[in-house]
């Protein structure tokens, strides 16, 4: 009781400040340069991979269905941590209210969920392709591509809702500094003067369900795809189906090995440098990388691309 009344009368912390991806003045104009450079780059790629999905009918399949989703999702993650990495890089320290705060924390949560979500879906995807092709139009027709896009897409904003509500509710009674370039799970629950074991808990939990369940699911898919794969009697025929699946198992280990890394350990992370580093890799290289490995390197993607600007 007393140590509830204590922490009542603590002034609850206003703001946050941000020490950004670097503190050293002689790197940081560069850095601010490069970033903004690959913030650009990323929105000019994912919203070229989006129109040419949308205007061209021959793109108008499953795969680049999901593709689309994904483009909309990386660009969603470079908007919602890089303008503070920017600002950070720009100012030196950053300084964000509570509230905007837990807003990017909400969002970057709905989107770690929503990609976990989509790529098991796309696994799902080529599994029925490779697999059971003879069943692909009707196991994969719209009404069930729409489907597992609105599941990943309600599933990552439901463990957001629960994860922010549960960071957010916590005490914050200062110190008030952030070691990251945006507000993210572990800088939060290390600052907090709260016990916090009930939300580690959660964490680690959604964690699990999300990272693993959606991990095992799209390794499931690919031991079975390998199997099918292997069975092919004809080389071109395993180096065609081969192909069709390298890029996105390419971008699932970047993804999975450092989101599971991060946040899947039922513990707070205290080297924090290294949580900035492995957080740059899938907020700003892989959203960047992605639109590359999936899409522009497809001759399906590379002939729309060249009638487009034939037309133009």
């Amino acid at each position: 009781m007393e140590r509830s009344l204590e922490l009542a009368n603590m002034t609850r912390v206003q703001q946050f400040i941000l020490l950004g991806l670097s503190t050293r003045l002689d790197i940081r104009d560069a850095l601010f340069a490069v970033f903004l450079t690959l913030y650009l780059l990323t929105l000019v790629e994912n919203t070229l991979i989006i129109y040419l999905i949308c205007s061209h009918r021959e793109l108008h399949k499953p795969m680049y269905f999901f593709l689309g989703n994904l483009s909309c999702l990386e660009m969603c993650y470079v908007s919602v941590t890089m303008p503070t990495l920017l600002m950070g890089l720009w100012n030196g320290l950053y300084h964000i209210p509570f509230i905007a705060c837990m807003t990017q924390l909400f969002f970057f949560i709905v989107l770690v969920g929503t990609e976990c979500i989509l790529l098991a879906s796309m696994a799902y995807d080529r599994y029925v392709a490779i697999c059971r092709p003879l069943h692909y139009p009707v196991l994969m027709r719209p009404q069930v591509c729409l489907g597992l896009a609105m599941t990943s897409w309600l599933g990552g904003l439901l463990v957001s809702m629960i994860k922010t509500t549960c960071i957010a509710t916590l005490s914050y009674c200062g110190p008030n500094v952030l070691n990251h370039f945006f507000c993210d799970v572990s800088p939060l629950l290390n600052l907090s003067c709260t016990h916090v074991a009930l939300t580690e808990l959660v964490d680690f939990i959604s964690a699990i369900v999300i990272l693993w369940g959606c991990f095992l699911t799209t390794m499931a898919s690919y031991v079975a795809i390998g199997r099918a794969v292997l069975r092919m009697p004809s080389t071109t025929a395993r180096y065609k189906a081969f192909s069709t699946c390298a890029s996105h198992l390419v971008v699932v280990g970047i993804f999975y090995s450092v989101t599971i890394f991060i946040y899947a350990r039922p513990k707070r992370i205290e080297a924090m440098d290294l949580n900035k580093v492995l957080s740059v890799i899938y907020t700003v290289v892989t959203p960047m990388c992605n639109p590359v490995i999936y899409c522009l390197r497809n001759k399906e993607v590379q002939v729309a691309l060249h009638r487009t600007m034939h037309w133009s």
